[in-house]
């Protein structure tokens, strides 16, 4: 906000990073000698017939093609009001909030096969605010079907609202905005708008405001020309998509960290939503740390997530989204529309750096990140071409968001008591964390305080509530000790190190004796429907299973395999390598693995060297087997299994026979088996 009212009164450009570099008045003004000259100010001018979407709009239309009208954009508000409210006050001031921002009476249409904008005139719009009578047991069910109303915007303007009655003394407003037209920061002119409106229509009369500079329209047409054409190298666009380029070259399509469940391959958007709560003194030593390392808290935040994120297993180039709220001209302080734009902020946790160390890493990227914000993030998306997948969110999958907007403050002369949860929590990202800090009245720390939406397609509640309680211990321990390391930072608590350590260790366990065919048997009666394995989709029953390796497992012992002799399985990873093991075992011979990407000669010496009496094969690995082997080699897509009893064979097996016989690396010389 600092830069754009900078730029608007004085007429240049400072980046970001000069106010983190100088950050007191004098130093800042002395800076400003020799700044360039501001960039193209937003205005109002003449518009073509055919309205273009903003970039992030675009990206919010395709996705709503792509999915068909949901609720996942949906930016839902319910407030209870007492009974005194005037509805027909209330409904005028909600219309004339419409009237007065564009946006929010825009619907979307296809032209040539391209959306563009199209705004619907005030007096023209169809908008009522209905009263719904519900009993007090159904409220929250209406409050929360109406929250996840899907919004067909080719057809609908963006905004719904309801008023509810239960009967009582007390009513419950629901206003339900597709993100398309709205974000975090609208809440405020929204919220003023509407109060100023309420008034005037409580006392007759319409509302009196200053016309605004710019409508979102202006916007969508100035952020093309702002940007420039892609195919000139010199536009503003060329040159911070190849920025951005080389800024995540190489990065992770996908962070890997423990999760309860597989990705599915169409997100459902449900999510566990737990809250974070980090305590004032806590709060007060991140603040110290902070200023001392000239880093906002965000950044601080990012820092020790990220730190959290790798000790979990997510390696240590970890990308982060940070929502920037995008309005880079004063024009658009007050008005309502979906500005955010998104920033994939990389953290390198190379080399086991200290939190000291990861913030000096983090400030510097977070200050170039800043320095290229206004290429959109759906044209990175499009421009490096990630492996695209309607299975996560492209470039990053962790959301991060310190929320600072000014607060949104709504007076409908004292009706309203609060709000209430509006619908179940929606996941647009694997972890999407929003925090706030919270102030004294001295305007000390007095506490962060937010919430944690983790995607239920991944992770149960309890893993959910697991990861932000240690989220808040690597705060704490992080703050305690700026200088302590990556990897020595501990982020489990007492208990979970008595599970680890004591717990899953207990070795003092009844085992019931027999060889692993003997279990296999016991486990096929015991649950002989049950799935045993799956591979490449399809799955095998545990009786499936049992009568594909007993036929097997004849086979091989018609050609003399048994006890003390060996049988080299050369096959690929997946459901035929696990038969052939356990049909080998069956038969009471003992199984050589062979990978068939060695070298040949290592093949070759491998089966020279253990002699064995069959050599397992695929038709696809059949070629790797060198034809000087003396085994009989069964290529099991050709074996002739069909005809043979698949019940169970007795080998005579005794604990003392070998059951595999593997080959080292080889690394001191030849293998050895």
């Amino acid at each position: 906000r600092l830069v754009s009212r900078i730029r608007s009164v004085l007429g240049v450009e400072v980046e970001i990073r000069v106010l983190f570099e100088t950050p007191t008045v004098a130093g800042l003004a002395a800076g400003l000698t020799g700044a360039g000259q501001a960039r193209l100010a937003l205005t109002a001018g003449e518009r073509p017939e055919r309205l273009p979407l903003s970039f992030a709009q675009r990206r919010l239309w395709f996705i709503g093609q792509l999915e068909g009208p949901n609720a996942a954009y949906n930016v839902p508000v319910a407030l209870r009001l007492g009974a005194d409210v005037d509805r027909q006050a209330l409904e005028a001031a909600l219309r004339d909030v419409i009237g007065r921002h564009e946006v929010l009476r825009t619907v979307y249409e296809v032209a040539d096969g391209e959306p563009h904008q199209r705004i619907v005139d005030a007096d023209e719009l169809e908008w009522s605010l209905p009263l719904v009578e519900v009993v007090p047991e159904e409220l929250s069910g209406a409050v929360a079907e109406a929250a996840g109303h899907a919004f067909d915007l080719a057809v609908e303007i963006p905004f719904r609202a309801w008023l509810f009655s239960t009967g009582t003394d007390e009513r419950v407003l629901v206003v339900a905005m597709h993100h398309i037209a709205s974000d975090g920061w609208s809440k405020r002119p929204l919220a003023r708008d509407l109060s100023a409106a309420y008034a005037a229509r409580c006392e007759g009369r319409a509302p009196v405001w200053e016309p605004l500079p710019v409508q979102y329209a202006d916007y969508a047409l100035w952020q093309r020309e702002l940007l420039g054409e892609e195919t000139d190298p010199d536009s503003l666009i060329s040159r911070q998509v190849a920025y951005w380029r080389e800024a995540l070259a190489d990065a992770p399509q996908e962070l890997r960290f423990p999760a309860d469940r597989v990705r599915p391959a169409t997100p459902s958007h449900r999510g566990h939503d737990v809250t974070l709560t980090v305590p004032a003194q806590v709060h007060t030593r991140l603040t110290e740390v902070a200023r001392a390392e000239g880093v906002t808290t965000f950044m601080v935040m990012q820092a020790a997530l990220a730190m959290l994120l790798s000790k979990l297993g997510a390696g240590t180039d970890i990308p982060i989204g940070s929502a920037n709220a995008g309005r880079t001209d004063e024009a658009l302080d007050d008005l309502v529309g979906f500005f955010i734009n998104t920033l994939v902020l990389r953290t390198d946790l190379g080399g086991d750096p200290t939190f000291r160390e990861v913030l000096g890493r983090v400030r510097e990227t977070s200050l170039s990140a800043f320095a290229h914000q206004d290429v959109p993030f759906e044209k990175l998306v499009e421009e490096l071409a990630p492996s695209r997948s309607m299975a996560r969110h492209p470039l990053f999958q962790v959301m991060l968001q310190v929320q600072n907007n000014a607060e949104a403050v709504l007076d409908l002369q004292g009706t309203q008591t609060g709000g209430i949860a509006a619908g179940a929590s929606v996941a647009k990202f694997d972890l999407d964390a929003s925090v706030s800090e919270t102030f004294d009245e001295t305007g000390g720390p007095a506490g962060l305080h937010g919430s944690v939406v983790a995607s239920a397609d991944l992770f149960d509640a309890a893993t959910a509530e697991r990861l932000v309680a240690r989220w808040a211990r690597v705060l704490e321990r992080l703050a305690a000790d700026p200088e302590l390391r990556l990897g020595t930072l501990d982020v489990l608590e007492e208990t979970e190190h008595a599970q680890l350590l004591d717990q899953w260790n207990e070795t003092a366990t009844e085992v019931s004796a027999g060889s692993l065919p003997e279990l296999f048997a016991a486990q096929v009666a015991r649950t002989p429907d049950a799935v045993a394995l799956v591979s490449g989709g399809a799955e095998t029953s545990y009786a499936e299973l049992d009568a594909r390796t007993n036929q097997l497992a004849r086979h091989l012992a018609g050609l003399g395999v048994g006890p003390e002799s060996r049988v080299a399985v050369c096959l690929e990873r997946g459901a035929e390598l696990v038969v052939g093991l356990l049909a080998v075992l069956k038969a009471g011979g003992a199984y050589v693995p062979v990978d068939p990407e060695y070298p040949q000669d290592r093949i070759a010496y491998m089966l020279d060297d253990a002699q064995p009496v069959v050599v397992l094969t695929s038709a696809g690995t059949a070629p790797v087997v060198p034809s000087s082997t003396d085994a009989t080699v069964v290529v099991l897509d050709d074996a002739p299994l069909t005809a043979l009893d698949d019940g169970p064979l007795d080998a005579q097996v005794r604990p003392d026979h070998p059951a595999y016989v593997i080959y080292t690396s080889g690394s001191t010389g030849r293998p050895k088996g």
